[in-house]
């Protein structure tokens, strides 16, 4: 807290000598200058916990009494494997173990890095690899896609109530039991983790994808031969649900600020980075495949689907159709450029 000068160095006198306020004076008169002795929230890396905060507190005290700060919030550190040392390391400039976010989102999308962030709480160390970042990116595309179905469906679903005249009745069927236990478990849940310390890493499973999932099952539901009032109560409990994922989302930072069809492309476009393909020759590839399998030669037609997936890309048989999609696939870790370093 107070630096004692060598000579020739700017000091004061005090009771122990000549010297200074230490380096965390800094904070101190930064914090007062612009935000005054009293604010809300407080950040830094759980290293600064001891002495920084505690020096900034008890200088700020003896500046004001009435200083008071109502929440730290200290966060983890960023890590990653040392092959050599077969254990987790801070990831810093200083070891040449560090990836800038420009870096990481030449082959990821930010909202897949955005998902990998807040998948683990903001206090506890936070390991980066990319079989994480693949997993990330392929949780957001089962959520924008899912999202994107729903969308489309109900879209048509309100095409043919105008043609049919049905709109004047179109919320007379109220949600269903199911819906409403899901957007229900969905909020108690929401308020629940976040009002625990911002408890985000559990957010995006339990009644989240719960959530999704009935989302899913209600689309094919959807597709069958229903009652009209049947209908109405599906199409309208997929509204509500549709809201309550959403309003996750958005509270999160993860709901896109484009179409879900353009993120989807763009998550696809990411995909092909990896994988060192166009998607020209993805189509040529799943092409051939539909003529092997016209000849019956499966061993041709498993083989691509195969290599294909060992790039992280997923052939999906619809009907006659063949579509593709992103997956997460094993890659090996990649060390920082030497320009990085």
């Amino acid at each position: 807290m107070w630096q004692a000068a060598k000579p020739g160095e700017p000091s004061w006198e005090s009771p122990w000598g000549p010297g200074r306020p230490g380096w965390h004076i800094e904070c101190s008169a930064m914090s007062a200058q612009y935000l005054t002795f009293k604010f809300d929230i407080h950040g830094g890396g759980l290293d600064l916990i001891f002495p920084h905060h505690e020096n900034e507190i008890a200088q700020s005290c003896a500046a004001c009494e009435d200083s008071n700060i109502s929440y730290w919030m200290h966060n983890g550190h960023v890590t990653q494997k040392d092959a050599k040392k077969n254990e987790e390391v801070k990831m810093s400039k200083s070891l040449g173990n560090s990836f800038t976010i420009r870096d990481v989102t030449l082959k990821y999308h930010p909202l897949a890095l955005r998902y990998f962030l807040i998948s683990t709480h903001y206090g506890s160390p936070l390991s980066y690899s990319l079989s994480h970042l693949e997993g990330a990116s392929d949780a957001v595309f089962y959520i924008y896609q899912t999202l994107l179905d729903c969308e489309e469906a109900l879209s048509r679903h309100q095409e043919a109530s105008l043609t049919g005249g049905m709109e004047q009745n179109s919320k007379i069927g109220g949600i269903t039991a199911d819906a409403r236990k899901c957007i229900n478990k969905l909020h108690d849940e929401f308020e629940t983790k976040m009002s625990d310390d911002l408890n985000t890493s559990n957010l995006l499973t339990g009644a989240f994808l719960e959530a999704l999932k009935f989302i899913n099952s209600s689309l094919t539901l959807l597709k069958k031969k229903l009652q009209k009032q049947q209908q109405l109560s599906l199409v309208q409990s997929l509204i509500e649900t549709e809201k309550a994922v959403k309003m996750v989302l958005e509270v999160l930072g993860l709901q896109p600020l484009c179409a879900y069809r353009e993120v989807l492309q763009q998550l696809k476009d990411k995909a092909l980075t990896r994988a060192g393909l166009e998607e020209g020759e993805v189509l040529h590839l799943i092409k051939d495949r539909t003529v092997a399998r016209q000849n019956k030669d499966f061993l041709r037609s498993d083989q691509i689907r195969i290599d294909l997936a060992a790039k992280g890309i997923a052939l999906m048989d619809v009907g006659a159709e063949t579509q593709w999609r992103p997956c997460p696939v094993k890659r090996e870790e990649q060390a920082p450029s030497a320009a990085e370093e």
